[in-house]
């Protein structure tokens, strides 16, 4: 995905094409210390679904969100959309939708695979968490730019924000829950935003509730995951 500005360039002549210099990040330490630091902090993160109703600073909500709109996107179009909600009433609009939409899926969408494999999670159709949770983020895909331009590898593009967005929070602290209700379009109705703006992802965001517990789950194994090709070259001794 060809994202901000397809690749750097030297210093020479770099403001007058239109490049300035990368503000580059230095963590202070080795890469392999400061990844696995990170790597501590995200190990912990678990969806959450019981949370406290403890208030979470609008700044932080708003820091967090910045955090994800730093996010790489198809020609720097950054084509989303973040809509924080902490009202009390349209919170409960938003459940009772949800709820709804829930409910025609555990007793009729849903094949008898797929609510097997929901059964280890404890789910089902009741969502107090998006009432209990002090804030909603909302995030929608935007088809096309405000000003009707062209947008490129939107899933892509907002997929990678989302993610941004669940490590910020976790990283401040703040327990987080991905909801895909389907259909999602109640969102845009209930929030009344334009056509253009197609509901992408619920987070709920909050402190976890006293006593919180998650499903006991085991993540894959490294191995699992990763396939290394470093070829014939030390990388450790760089």
């Amino acid at each position: 995905m060809a994202n901000e500005t397809g690749g750097g360039r030297g210093a020479d002549g770099a403001a007058a094409s239109g490049f300035v210099p990368l503000e580059r990040y230095d963590p202070g330490t080795a890469p392999e210390e400061a990844a696995a630091r990170f790597y501590e902090i995200m190990r912990r993160r678990r969806t959450v679904r019981d949370f406290s109703d403890r208030p979470v600073p609008e700044a932080a909500i708003r820091s967090v969100v910045a955090a994800a709109a730093t996010a790489p996107s198809g020609a720097h179009k950054q084509p989303w959309r973040f809509v924080a909600v902490g009202d009390r009433a349209m919170k409960r609009r938003i459940r009772e939708a949800a709820e709804a939409e829930e409910r025609a899926f555990y007793d009729r969408r849903a094949s008898e695979r797929w609510l097997q494999d929901l059964a280890p999670l404890g789910t089902n159709a009741d969502k107090a968490y998006l009432e209990t949770a002090p804030w909603l983020i909302v995030v929608f895909a935007l088809r096309q730019t405000d000003d009707g331009g062209q947008v490129y590898y939107l899933n892509e593009s907002v997929g990678i924000a989302c993610g941004m967005l669940l490590a910020a929070c976790h990283h401040a602290g703040l327990a987080t829950l991905t909801h895909t209700p389907s259909p999602m379009g109640f969102l845009k109705d209930v929030l009344e935003r334009p056509d253009h703006e197609r509901p992408y992802l619920l987070v709920p965001v909050g402190y976890p509730a006293a006593g919180c517990t998650v499903p006991k789950l085991e993540r894959k194994a490294l191995d699992e995951v990763l396939v290394m090709r470093a070829g014939t070259t030390d990388q450790n001794s760089r």
